[in-house]
């Protein structure tokens, strides 16, 4: 982008009326900063520049904040979020030059009347989180949900699900505002009623202004039927839904990213293995019941992790997840596995975020497979994972 053009939109979003201004999504990891706040201070400007540890500040009057935001914001940063009398503004910058400007007017100030909340203030250290969809905007299946009102309010009593919501986005966002893409192919299995499904195509088209084809798997027919009719209701032409299994699906598209929230059991390894098979850039698993270790745990040498029921549940599913980290790890991608808060409000707290390495060390593959062979060993686990991947037999030959 050129710098005159940059600095016309930041002008717009620094006119009079500012409120405040965040700059982030920083264009490299090698950035000194993570994020620059621009906040009044008196008869000036603070701008608030932080890194992980240190914030350093700097002060200047209102005439001279565009040009330096500009001069801040040009190759070094992706995003710029401003807030002024009445109006939202966005600035979204891709790595290739592009830029997004988006300005929206801000709902009413009000209070929490008629069961509608609006977000909490803005206040000293424990600021308002600048979330992905923010209160007022527009994404009808948050109304057909009941999390939003026709006028983009948060209905209160859903309050925790809008905040649950937004900080699944945020698990993604971190990842997918890397890619530097204008296009995303992804497959969502298990999508269930789908409401995730459909907040993530808007995020992806509407936050982050990509093309999105997205197809959701579910074995139920009414529930793919009602969430088709759906799609066409709110124009969303990307998304599609289809009745099939996870085991064997053959996707119609070079997958980039895989979603699979609550695939019960070892449907989550089917799942993870057909993201392996594809190559899948980016996996995001919220996994669900994981029994199948349960039934199979035995252990000489800690027989006390077995002995309580509810003590060998809970270590059976730590294993199940961390078996899957790494073998992800093994397959060639950086692993995290994540607290996560469900959106059921039940203890199936783990969130698998797996982003494909452009290469792995030879190092990190063996660590990964030895570790999961030694848990395997000391508990008599055969994870349907390791088995699908082919490790199984290829463990027998090296014996």
């Amino acid at each position: 982008m050129e710098y005159i053009e940059l600095l016309e939109y930041i002008e717009q979003m620094t006119a009079p009326g500012l409120k405040r201004l965040i700059i982030s999504k920083p264009a490299a990891k090698s950035e000194p900063y993570q994020k620059l706040t621009v906040e009044p201070i008196g008869q000036e400007w603070q701008i608030s520049s932080y890194t992980d540890k240190q914030v350093f500040h700097e002060n200047l009057p209102l005439e001279d904040l565009a040009r330096r935001c500009a001069e801040l914001v040009q190759g070094h940063f992706l995003q710029v979020n401003g807030w002024s009398e009445g109006w939202e503004h966005m600035l979204l910058l891709s790595k290739k030059g592009k830029c997004t400007y988006k300005r929206k007017r801000l709902p009413a100030a009000g209070g929490c009347g008629a069961g509608v909340c609006p977000a909490p203030a803005d206040s000293g250290h424990n600021r308002k989180k600048n979330y992905l969809i923010p209160e007022g905007a527009d994404v009808p299946p948050l109304v057909d949900m009941g999390i939003f009102t026709r006028e983009g309010k948060v209905v209160r009593s859903m309050y925790d699900k809008y905040r649950q919501i937004n900080r699944f986005l945020e698990v993604l966002d971190d990842e997918i505002g890397k890619l530097g893409r204008e296009s995303i192919n992804v497959i969502d299995f298990g999508c269930g009623k789908s409401y995730l499904t459909f907040v993530v195509y808007h995020y992806l088209t509407a936050v982050r202004g990509m093309k999105a084809n997205i197809i959701g798997l579910d074995l139920k027919a009414d529930v793919i039927e009602k969430c088709g009719e759906a799609a066409r209701k709110y124009g969303y032409e990307g998304l599609r839904f289809e009745l099939g299994d996870i085991n064997g699906y053959q996707a119609p598209f070079p997958v980039d990213m895989v979603i699979t929230l609550h695939a019960c059991d070892t449907a989550t390894d089917f799942a993870l293995y057909n993201a392996i098979r594809w190559g899948a850039g980016l996996i995001f698993s919220v996994p669900c019941c994981q029994h199948e270790l349960n039934g199979q745990i035995e252990s000489e040498n800690l027989a006390i992790l077995t002995r309580y029921g509810i003590l060998k549940e809970r270590f059976s599913a730590i294993a199940t997840d961390a078996i899957r980290g790494d073998l992800l790890e093994y397959c060639g991608y950086k692993t995290q596995l994540l607290e996560f808060i469900d959106f059921a409000h039940t203890p199936k707290n783990i969130l698998i975020r797996a982003v494909k390495r452009p290469t792995t060390p030879k190092e990190v593959k063996k660590r990964a497979l030895a570790e999961v062979r030694a848990l395997m060993q000391e508990f008599h686990f055969d994870p349907t994972l390791y088995r699908m991947l082919g490790l199984a037999e290829e463990g027998k030959e090296s014996q």
